[in-house]
């Protein structure tokens, strides 16, 4: 493609998609370019794969490639290049087609007819999510061939221009079932690797003293980190969506783990500004670096940013260390308070926590003490119009329960509204990664009242913003799950008849103001 064209994440311009020099994520367009050209040989070898079988390496690569292309995960241009020319010569090793051969042109999938450039965006988004989910299992070991198959099938229906509403459309569906098992897969991984999230109250006070900050979502790189610091006089704190670390029996054995620094992704540059500390990306969300820090950012994982050091295969995090006790922290504590100013918070509520306390939580329901759950989650951004969620949960009644997951949770999880059944009213499943304990506890109560989820006093209330949420959804439409409520907009990939589809069969519903959709869900 000539320029630039860019629509996956919710705060795309203008309601339509980026197409000048830079997108709304700061994505340049040479590389935003470079992502489209890595999309369409990651689509040829998605093809090879299907029809002449993978070797050892093409799992990795279809699963790296997809999650760089994540908004706010790889700015940089030279390791993109990189990988499109691995990408190529693994498709020559399947196919003994010439390394000449030209990669799809992704302006195929944005001019087709709108329904099918729809329909294949989500697929596209979708699988974008999985490779996430599966990227983060892999790290730890966990892999399963049907959900490397999917990705093969997915990228091959992509690339063809044969591919109808008919086959388009129960693809998308597959794509969120597909997702479901990547998730459990996914939850299997962390679980037996770090142990079953505990409950857990985290301060945001800063100790004075060395310390770094972690962002993103690898466990894995938090545990190395943590195993290298050991001792050295630096203390580690999560930034964003690794809060729920904290929860982990293996990650929070250490004591130099102590509590979490900031809120969302989107006030990073602004929090990050006269940190006397370095900051760790390993995943997603990584927002362009200012310069007034930017010899203070490091990156490992999936995460890269131009000029930051990255800390490659080896995991030797050395040079973060040493970059804090040069930095030297803060001379004395500092609080750095939540949204709400709130100087904690709460985390570790995942499936097991929950179900553990099942029976009250069913008796309570059953007694009237809890009249209803909402779910309350996904990801945060800067557009205007998501305090709508803050002013959502103030205004949830005294007899109801908020679950919450994913960094959307930062509007509001430094609030106090009390407990109910011995349970705090907010209850902060995890990271998006963790979704498949919200999808697990809501099938739970299911199965105990003795009827489907659409029957439960549950109401999902969804914000997003990239595309592990796209996949989310599409997992929640693939179990049938309806009446849920998605904003602060709705994706600008989704052509009017996709939206009627999915209003008609899902009651997919966008919100309004907190007041008015609080009053149609419990009245309903």
């Amino acid at each position: 493609m000539e320029k630039m064209f860019c629509f996956q994440c919710e705060q795309t311009a203008g309601g339509k998609g980026c197409s000048g020099s830079a997108g709304v994520c700061g994505k340049q367009e040479a590389t935003a370019q470079l992502q489209d050209r890595l999309t369409g040989a990651l689509i040829l070898l998605g093809g090879a794969a299907l029809r002449n079988g993978p070797t050892a390496d093409t799992e990795r690569l279809v699963v790296e490639g997809l999650f760089s292309t994540l908004t706010n995960v790889n700015f940089d241009d030279s390791l993109i290049e990189g990988m499109i020319d691995n990408v190529r010569q693994e498709r020559v090793k399947l196919s003994a087609e010439s390394a000449q051969c030209e990669d799809i042109d992704l302006s195929r999938i944005w001019q087709a007819p709108e329904d099918i450039r729809s329909l294949k965006s989500l697929v596209l988004f979708g699988i974008r999510g999985i490779a996430a989910y599966a990227y983060h299992a892999l790290v730890l070991d966990y892999q399963d061939d049907e959900i490397s198959a999917f990705l093969y099938k997915a990228l091959d229906a992509l690339g063809r221009e044969d591919c109808c509403m008919e086959e388009l459309l129960p693809l998308v569906m597959e794509t969120g079932k597909i997702n479901l098992k990547c998730m459990e897969l996914l939850d299997k991984a962390n679980t037996e690797s770090f142990g079953n999230p505990e409950p857990v109250t985290v301060s945001l006070t800063v100790e004075k003293g060395p310390f770094i900050v972690i962002s993103g979502h690898d466990l894995m790189d938090i545990k190395l980190l943590l195993e290298q610091s050991a001792g050295k006089g630096v203390a580690v704190y999560t930034h964003s969506e690794m809060l729920p670390a904290h929860a982990y029996p293996e990650l929070k054995k250490y004591p130099h783990l102590k509590g979490h620094f900031g809120t969302a992704w989107q006030n990073q540059q602004k929090e990050f500004e006269a940190v006397p500390a370095p900051v760790l990306f390993t995943t997603n969300c990584i927002m362009p670096v200012k310069e007034s820090y930017h010899d203070r950012v490091f990156t490992s994982s999936a995460a890269a940013y131009p000029g930051a050091i990255h800390i490659g295969g080896d995991k030797d995090f050395s040079p973060i260390i040493a970059r804090a006790l040069e930095l030297g922290g803060y001379k004395t504590d500092r609080l750095m308070p939540g949204m709400n100013g709130g100087a904690e918070v709460r985390t570790g509520f995942a499936r097991h926590t929950v179900l553990s306390v099942a029976d009250k939580v069913i008796a309570a329901v059953k007694s009237g003490g809890i009249k209803h759950f909402f779910l309350v989650g996904g990801c945060d951004g800067a557009k205007p119009g998501r305090s709508y969620y803050t002013d959502f949960v103030k205004q949830t009644p005294r007899d109801t329960l908020v679950l919450t997951l994913g960094c959307g949770k930062y509007r509001f999880n430094d609030l106090d509204l009390g407990e109910i059944g011995g349970l705090p009213r907010i209850l902060d499943i995890g990271q998006c990664n963790d979704a498949y304990s919200a999808v697990n506890i809501a099938l739970a109560l299911s199965e105990a009242f003795g009827c489907s989820v659409n029957e439960l006093p549950l109401s999902l209330v969804l914000s997003w913003y990239e595309q592990k949420a796209v996949g989310i959804l599409l997992t929640l439409l693939h179990l049938g799950i309806k009446n849920i409520f998605l904003g602060p907009s709705l994706p600008a990939f989704v052509s009017p008849n996709i939206l009627n589809y999915l209003v008609e069969h899902f009651n997919l519903t966008p919100i309004s103001t907190p007041k008015e959709d609080l009053a149609k869900i419990l009245t309903h």
